[in-house]
């Protein structure tokens, strides 16, 4: 008498059950065939589940993989250096590009432009929270993709029964697939295996298998790729309008860090200024004091002095106050304590001073075509029209007749323990047609109403950000060639305002000046030195500004900013 045992393996990444049966000469098996199975198919469940699946921080490596993948791939030349994207617990090895920084001062103290540009991208908490923005979209680009993908699945369940009549044992396992096409049919399959063995009364096994497959495919509403991927095009769409806003905000971001920069310079200079014109006055009224003793002035000439001497000591102090408010606040746009000793480096000011020039390169004309050529946002507002234009389609296309072809097979074993012996020539196979007919079709109406109205808005929306556009480019253009003006116009000021003093001081020597046209000059040479700074710095940040604005700025991987020549 020939005995067998069934030995199953299942295969998680194709879903394919294999059985074999290898013939054995021990009786004994047969009765504990259908209990040996089971053991098998549970062991084997078991550790599908241990080894297939993954542990939390594992799934998060995989989602962090996916996502990174997808802003690589879709990332643009035009969207500036690919670095500083990703979020701060990535697993994911960082970027060559990203800029490693830790967040300490240099022993120094000292904090260059590009450190702090630095230390921003990495820490600060606006900037964090745009990259994770851009991670979510791209993060739900992933599921819209998932939808697509061949979906797995398996289960198993084991139980034991007992009633007043019987006792058994037994477990139900199941394995297939379902897949959506691209073109809307939907696919599925699984193979069953059920086993069932009675321990009391007649000891019989029951053991059998059922492969099972389904199809449906639209054939009027729900049809074609541009239909059923909507979702899946607009999911991949909104991850490149993100990138394009991620990219455009670093623009920004790096604008305001490195304003925020110049102008703390500014006010330590202001404070410099102010302490220099103090001393001056202070060493004019001591002078003036001498030569009163010695009848050479009078003693309201002094007291003019005194009181412009406190004048300028109070505005140094204001000065330094002030100062150290907006050093504060700067601390906190890089997320530093702000009891933190930082200074930052005077010779930013100077390597400006080297490096900016008065020249404006673009005329009106060509400033705002490049706008709308360059400008992420801009580009976004116009594939945004094409959006509102696919949803009228796929309003128009949900009032029609749904009418889907569905088909499905059903496979039973041949004997209830030959389950590796499907007989087809005798399983179910159905063919049929299944209608939806439109006789209420009033939220698809309304929804397509709703459709063309949402076109007609988006673009008008467009519209409207052509024309901020070109208001943003014309405003920036007259506000950069007046901050050029003004500082070609200041440090003639400025130089005028030394000679000045200068010639006064010259005349005082010889006793000829006025001590009032004396004192003035001082104040006249502190307002011009104020002036001068201001004027660079604020045409500094005009220009960045107007490139950002008209879309040519680039960041680099440092932080740092150039322009893209045209």
């Amino acid at each position: 008498m020939s005995q067998f045992v069934t030995q199953m393996s299942l295969m998680s990444r194709d879903g394919v059950i294999q059985v074999r049966t290898i013939s054995v000469e021990d009786s004994m098996l047969r009765r504990f065939r259908g209990e040996t199975l089971l053991c098998r198919v549970l062991a084997a469940a078991a550790i599908l589940g241990l080894c297939g699946s993954c542990s939390p921080d594992q799934y998060k490596a995989k989602a962090d993989k996916e996502v990174y993948e997808i802003i690589d791939s879709k990332w643009d030349d035009d969207f500036g250096n690919k670095s500083n994207y990703m979020i701060a617990d990535s697993n994911v090895p960082a970027s060559p590009n990203d800029i490693q920084v830790e967040k300490v001062l240099p022993e120094s103290g000292i904090l260059s432009l590009a450190q702090a540009v630095e230390m921003a991208t990495a820490h600060n908490r606006n900037y964090l929270r745009q990259k994770e923005q851009l991670y979510l979209i791209a993060l739900d680009l992933t599921l819209a993709r998932h939808r697509f993908a061949r979906k797995w699945f398996g289960t198993i369940d084991a139980s034991y029964v007992r009633n007043s009549a019987d006792e058994s044992v037994g477990s139900d396992s199941r394995v297939g697939f379902n897949q959506l096409l691209a073109d809307g049919t939907q696919i599925g399959a699984s193979v069953a295996i059920d086993w069932a063995r009675f321990l009391t009364g007649d000891p019989r096994t029951s053991l059998g298998s059922v492969l099972t497959a389904t199809v449906s495919q639209p054939l009027l509403r729900g049809r074609g790729r541009k239909i059923v991927q909507e979702n899946l095009t607009q999911a991949e769409r909104n991850a490149l309008y993100q990138l394009r806003s991620f990219a455009r905000y670093r623009k920004t971001f790096v604008v305001s860090i490195v304003s925020a920069y110049y102008r703390v310079l500014q006010r330590k200079t202001t404070v410099v200024n102010a302490e220099s014109s103090y001393y001056r006055l202070l060493e004019s009224q001591k002078r003036l004091e001498l030569e009163a003793e010695a009848g050479m002035a009078s003693q309201s000439d002094v007291d003019e002095a005194k009181q412009k001497t406190l004048s300028a000591e109070n505005n140094w102090v204001q000065s330094q106050q002030s100062y150290e408010r907006v050093l504060d606040e700067f601390k906190v746009s890089l997320t530093l304590p702000t009891d933190a000793k930082v200074e930052l480096d005077p010779n930013e000011l100077q390597h400006l001073e080297n490096m900016v020039t008065d020249r404006v390169d673009y005329t009106e004309e060509t400033a705002i075509e490049t706008a709308l050529n360059w400008r992420l946002d801009f580009a976004t507002s116009a594939d945004r029209v094409e959006d509102a234009e696919r949803k009228v389609v796929l309003a128009a296309d949900n009032l029609g007749t749904e009418l889907n072809l569905v088909g499905s097979a059903g496979v039973n074993s041949t004997e209830r323990t030959k389950i590796d012996r499907l007989r087809f020539h005798e399983g179910t196979y159905t063919l049929g047609l299944e209608a939806d007919l439109p006789l209420d079709r009033k939220a698809e109406r309304n929804a397509y109403r709703e459709a063309l109205i949402s076109l007609d808005q988006q673009q008008r929306d467009y519209e409207d950000d052509r024309d901020n556009v070109e208001l943003e480019v014309r405003e920036a253009l007259r506000a950069l060639k007046a901050e050029a003006e003004g500082y070609r116009i200041q440090k003639l000021a400025l130089e005028l305002a030394e000679d000045r003093l200068e010639a006064q001081k010259m005349l005082m020597d010889v006793g000829q000046s006025n001590v009032r046209l004396l004192l003035e000059s001082e104040g006249a040479l502190l307002a011009a030195q104020n002036d001068v700074i201001r004027s660079l710095v604020e045409y500094t940040i005009a220009r960045l500004s107007f490139y950002r604005d008209i879309g040519v700025l680039q960041v680099k991987p440092d932080g740092m900013w150039e322009e893209e020549v045209q």
